[in-house]
């Protein structure tokens, strides 16, 4: 039951903490004069991936290198078999074209590369982050440039810089709310799994994944209910293309991650690259560049399936 409590408020803390960390971020980039554009992709995907990678590099750290993995790979798989799917049961979306010009496939690059540096050896090396982050510079790089256009604007016009002590306030506790979150968050996975009997891995793909999942599925419906489509297919990808490349490179690059639980690689990785490609014909049939209720359905029958063959 602690260990129930430890996580639940671990998450909140990652949650606030993300949101606080945002807000001063987006606050320090409008001070600075920073354009929209670049906060959006930059400032915006950093902020709402600090959850995984606070998690991931703590995880690493204290010698549980499969709730690293295991966080990443589970969020992928959340994000598109979760998140998306209720997304779209709630109202169907419509894609841009830049879905299948950039973000699918530099997404499916992504997953194909962290699959083939980690399949083999069982291991992420430190020159191998170096790659993976290289590479989200680079997509950033050709982003900025030529597909201004694929970056949806999160961020209202009517923004204001707050005054700097806000800033360095929120910053301040957001950051602090981010490491204590994931003090708890790892403390309560960990002790969950070895009171259940379970692998970290197994924790990390299901409960902790779904948790530092839970700021996109909170933007997603609010979104929805508010009948914006500020929160479209690029943003949930662009999620996943910063989690493997950002939140893995960054912890490789930290300490190695070392595969424990074999599951990861017969099993886990699998599911993510299947599910990644699944959205392409979904998004093409049976209508082009749209996503409805049926694709939902066919999402989330896919996440609960993967969820019950992991677990079991």
């Amino acid at each position: 039951m602690l260990d129930f409590i430890l996580i639940i408020v671990g998450l909140v803390l990652l949650i606030v903490g993300g949101n606080w960390l945002l807000k001063a971020a987006v606050a320090l980039s409008l001070k600075l004069e920073i354009p929209k554009i670049i906060i959006g992709m930059t400032v915006v995907s950093f902020a709402t991936s600090a959850p995984e990678l606070i998690v991931s590099i703590k995880a690493a750290l204290d010698g549980f290198p499969d709730l690293a993995l295991g966080n990443v790979v589970g969020s992928n798989i959340a994000n598109l078999g979760l998140v998306l799917a209720i997304t779209v049961l709630m109202g169907s979306m419509d894609v841009r074209k830049s879905f299948y010009t950039t973000d699918w496939p530099v997404m499916m690059i992504a997953s194909l590369l962290f699959v083939g540096f980690v399949y083999f050896d069982g291991t992420l090396q430190q020159y191998e982050g170096i790659i993976m982050v290289s590479l989200l510079f680079a997509f950033l790089v050709y982003l900025l440039r030529f597909q201004k256009t694929a970056v949806v604007d999160e961020l209202p016009d009517d923004d204001e810089p707050l005054p700097l002590y806000k800033t360095a306030l929120f910053l301040g506790l957001g950051g602090t709310a981010l490491w204590g979150g994931s003090e708890l968050l790892i403390n309560g996975a960990v002790g969950l799994a070895s009171s259940f009997g379970v692998s970290d891995r197994i924790i990390g793909i299901t409960i902790v994944s779904v948790g530092t999942s839970i700021p996109e599925l909170a933007a997603s419906i609010i979104a929805v209910l508010k009948k914006e489509k500020a929160i479209s297919l690029g943003n949930l990808i662009g999620s996943n293309i910063f989690n493997l490349l950002a939140v893995l490179g960054i912890t490789a690059i930290i300490t190695p991650i070392n595969v424990v639980d074999q599951g990861l690689l017969t099993n886990d990785i699998f599911w993510m690259l299947g599910i990644s490609f699944l959205i392409l014909p979904l998004v093409f049939i049976p209508k082009g560049l749209r996503l409805g209720w049926r694709d939902g359905l066919v999402l989330i029958a896919i996440y609960c399936t993967f969820i019950y063959l992991t677990v079991n």
